[in-house]
Parts: structure tokens; sequence; C-alpha cells
């Protein structure tokens, strides 16, 4: 058969084809986007949107008034605010500084080491976007349960009253400070190894420091750790996390040989962070 008898009966087929293709192009999802800070920054996270762990599924309900969980939440907060005017308050002021270049710092002592963009870009970049997913990771709860904060029921004041306003829009449950100060805690365990112990220390002081605030209940910090931590098993799966953290070792360890130190007063922050409710978990 020559071409041109040929061509009719090819047209429909073409088109039915082209249809077929172009309707298969709009299934396609659109890739997502690695997730934003909640905070003025030109960061975002490592993970994309449909990468970060699901708070929602992942933890239960917080304690209901009147059960044994929130009276032990109460109690708590009691011991907790009876450390307001002290050293472990206003060290609890200072925890609350997540705002970079501040926020790289938090863990500068049990690092025993400053971190500064310019000479440790590879660990400032790694502490800042995982911030951004470690935060994110208890978004899907607090937007759900709205918790009401310990200083919205008890009107008692908190150490950051600057914040309040913010804070009274946004769910206590789980702990966004608590999540990213665990996930900072595990990360730095593997880029610092033979400071491990300190360095979790530290994450664990991190997170109570909102509860000397008078922010969050006890309930709020316990799930912020463990979505801290699943934050942090969905980070190993990506590849510009593992690059940065291959990075940050060496630099660290650049800058150890190079004679670099803490600029905090490390023995003094040691000794208030000592000091924690008789009650906490």
């Amino acid at each position: 058969m020559h071409a041109a008898a040929s061509a009719p009966f090819l047209r429909p087929l073409l088109a039915t084809a082209l249809i077929a293709a172009l309707a298969g192009c709009t299934t396609v999802a659109a890739p997502a986007t690695p997730v934003e800070a909640s905070v003025v920054t030109k960061a975002v996270g490592y993970l994309a949107a449909d990468a970060v762990p699901d708070s929602l599924a992942l933890v239960p309900a917080p304690p209901a008034a009147g059960s044994a969980g929130f009276a032990l939440d109460e109690q708590v907060s009691r011991e907790a605010r009876a450390l307001r005017e002290t050293p472990r308050f206003a060290q609890a002021h200072r925890d609350a500084e997540l705002s970079f270049p501040e926020g790289a710092n938090q863990f500068a002592c049990a690092i025993g080491l400053d971190v500064d963009a310019q000479k440790t870009p590879a660990l400032y970049r790694l502490l800042e976007r995982s911030r951004i997913d470690a935060s994110a990771a208890t978004r899907a709860a607090k937007h759900h349960y709205q918790r009401a904060r310990p200083f919205m029921v008890n009107g008692e004041p908190t150490c950051t009253p600057e914040d309040e306003e913010g804070l009274r829009k946004n769910g206590s449950y789980p702990s966004g400070h608590t999540s990213i100060g665990w996930a900072w805690a595990l990360i730095l365990s593997e880029v610092v190894p033979e400071r491990a112990d300190a360095i979790q220390a530290r994450g664990r002081n991190y997170g109570e420091s909102r509860l000397v605030c008078n922010v969050h209940w006890q309930s709020d910090i316990l799930e912020g750790r463990f979505m801290g931590a699943a934050a942090v098993a969905r980070l190993h799966d990506n590849a510009e996390f593992n690059r940065d953290l291959l990075a940050a070792r060496k630099e660290i360890a650049a800058a150890r040989k190079a004679g670099a130190t803490v600029s905090r007063d490390c023995a003094a922050e040691e000794t208030v962070l000592k000091v924690r409710p008789a009650s906490a978990l």
C-alpha cells in the first residue's frame, strides 16, 4: 500500500497514541520539594515533604485531663516552675533560641567546638537543615491536637515572654524544640562519637529546658524525642544529608588539629544543666 493511501488509516492511530501519551503525563505527580523552614531563613530541610515522618500517625493522643498521664504532666510542670528566677531558668531562655547563627552553637560545649558558617560550613549546614526536618516532623500532630501549653493553663510566666503570643497559636504536643534537640544529639553523636555521652545528655536537658520555660508538658517532651529520632532515621536515606555528615566529621577533625575550642563557659553551663525537675523522665 502506498504511503498516501495509508495516511487516512494512520491518522486515527496517531491521534489515539498522542491522547494516551498526554493523559499519561497528567497522572505523574510533581516531585515533592524539601521542607521549608518555619522561621525566616534561606535554608530548606533535606527531606522532601512526602518523606517527613507523620507525627499524627506515629504518636498517641496527648494525656486527657483527669488521667494519670496528665497528673504526672502537672506534677513535673510544678517542679519545673519552681526553678524560675534561678540560673536554670536563664539557661532555658538561652536554649529557646533556634534561629541561626545563634542556634548553631546550642551544643557547642557538648562537642567542644564552636560551630561557624565559614570555618565549619558542612556542620553548620547539617544542623540548620536537620532543624527544619525535625521541626516538620512534629507539625501534623501539633495542628491536629492544638494542645494548650502549660502557661495557658497555669497562668504563670514563661522564660520567653516575647514568644508567648505565637506559642498560643501553636500546639504544644509534641515539642518541636525537643524534636530538634534530640535529632541534633543523635546526629552529632555520629559526627563526634568520642563525645556521644555528653552530646546525648545535652539533647536530654535541651528538651527539659522547655519544661523549665513553662511552655511544654512532659508528655510533649517525650514524644518530641520520639519524633526527632524518627526524623533522623529518614535523614539517613538522604544523599545530601549523608554527604554533609561525612564532611562535618572531616571539618571537626581539622578544626581540632588546628586548635579550635569553644568560647562558652562550659563548666558553668554543665553545672546549671544538672538541675532538673525531680520527676522528669
